[in-house]
């Protein structure tokens, strides 16, 4: 599947920045289930975009302006073709163990309350437990936008029973590894013709199965990993893996307005777009 990703960050300040620093896990890697056909940031501040490897693997780019800033816009574009595996990574470049990923943040911390949840999904293979986890997470959480934030933790979403990508993830990611399986979290773009509700920007989860290796659980949509899936960054949470992170000296007060647009070649365009008043959006989609 050939899909097209237009991803758009706003940002605009009350008074000048004095500087910026931005950390951008926004590039795609290469793999058996996705190949990239081009890719490109863009930038609308004159200053530095210097490339580099996260110790994650992914693909970071660390910009830097040294001048006043008003406001500054980052312009994603590019062509993936991806394919079906069945959720199941194949070939790619791990620099990091699996037993890492077992350990909890302070968004995925695991309470008496996740504890018991997790239980619940517990079944002999470590696989048919993440399915069972993916179903129950689904079912428990209402996908619902506005009454989370993005320091919402996995705890406070089961006790809500509401919120969006970022948080079924969290949980799903806290519960699996009090079952003793290493999981991680995604970011990246989702775009499927028969979802044309779906917005692009999205989040899910990958758990590790000795044996066959990480495998993607989507709970927001209940499905392993598709060829809508388009992978961009992974992380311990949805704070290491972020799109965006970064920091400025001065600028007052910060909005951010963010517009995604993914599409399958010769599809309907998907899109969303969003504003806050926080550098760090949360993935909702």
């Amino acid at each position: 599947m050939q899909i097209v990703i237009d991803h758009i960050t706003r940002y605009n300040y009350s008074e000048p920045a004095a500087g910026v620093v931005q950390l951008l896990k926004l590039t795609p890697r290469n793999s058996e289930c996705q190949q990239v056909v081009n890719w490109r940031i863009d930038v609308d501040v004159d200053g530095s975009l210097v490339p580099g490897t996260d110790a994650y693997g992914n693909i970071v780019h660390y910009f830097y302006a040294d001048r006043p800033v008003e406001s500054l816009t980052l312009h994603v574009t590019g062509t993936i073709i991806t394919s079906d595996q069945a959720g199941v990574l194949q070939e790619i470049d791990e620099p990091l163990p699996p037993l890492l990923y077992r350990r909890a943040t302070e968004l995925t911390a695991i309470t008496p309350a996740i504890a018991h949840f997790a239980e619940t999904f517990r079944r002999e293979e470590p696989l048919a437990t993440l399915h069972a986890l993916m179903l129950g997470v689904h079912e428990r959480i209402a996908f619902e936008t506005g009454v989370t934030a993005p320091q919402t933790d996995a705890d406070a979403v089961l006790q809500l029973g509401r919120g969006v990508c970022q948080d079924l993830s969290h949980l799903f990611i806290a519960a699996a590894r009090h079952l003793g399986i290493p999981a991680r979290y995604v970011s990246g773009h989702y775009a499927a013709a028969d979802h044309p509700e779906q917005e692009a920007a999205h989040a899910w989860a990958e758990g590790h199965v000795a044996g066959l290796g990480w495998v993607s659980f989507d709970p927001t949509h209940c499905v392993s990993g598709t060829p809508g899936h388009v992978r961009v960054a992974v992380g311990l949470d949805a704070h290491e893996a972020a799109p965006v992170r970064g920091s400025r000296r001065g600028g007052g007060i910060e909005s951010l307005a963010v517009g995604v647009h993914g599409r399958q070649a010769g599809s309907q365009r998907q899109s969303q777009s969003s504003e806050s008043q926080s550098a760090f959006g949360q993935t909702q989609a």
